[in-house]
């Protein structure tokens, strides 16, 4: 590969990992706003939140690739269907407990994105991108 193919390349990913962030950023806004709304008692607003969180959550985990992600996306695959499903129950029951796990196990994943955004980052420098 030519160092033009590698810039682009490192370009493309560095794309899709903003990408990516963006989503979980939206994750954490709509389970933050539904997290207001179940203090509120205003059950209409959370639901669609929560449905717009649920709505991310699922496209992340539909688009995994199983087969070149290998370990890391079954990985993912199990704590984005762990999330859908503390997300549902939290919708049920108005249990912000469970909004928070949701919330703290997305924003875990976004900080590993974050890093290998930083290590994307660094491989740019390195190769005088």
């Amino acid at each position: 590969m030519d160092i033009t193919q590698y810039k682009k390349t490192v370009f493309a990913s560095t794309d899709r990992v903003q990408i990516i962030l963006m989503l979980y950023d939206g994750i954490l806004n709509h389970i933050k706003i539904a997290k207001q709304k179940v203090a509120r008692g205003d059950t209409m607003s959370k639901g669609t939140h929560l449905g717009k969180a649920t709505l991310i959550v699922t496209e992340l985990s539909n688009v995994l690739d199983m087969e070149k992600g290998g370990e890391i996306s079954m990985n993912l695959r199990s704590l984005y269907t762990y999330v859908l499903q503390r997300l549902l129950y939290a919708n049920l029951n108005n249990d912000v407990a469970a909004l928070e796990e949701a919330e703290k196990i997305i924003g875990t994943i976004k900080d590993g994105w974050k890093e290998m955004m930083k290590g994307l980052k660094q491989q740019q420098v390195g190769a005088g991108v």
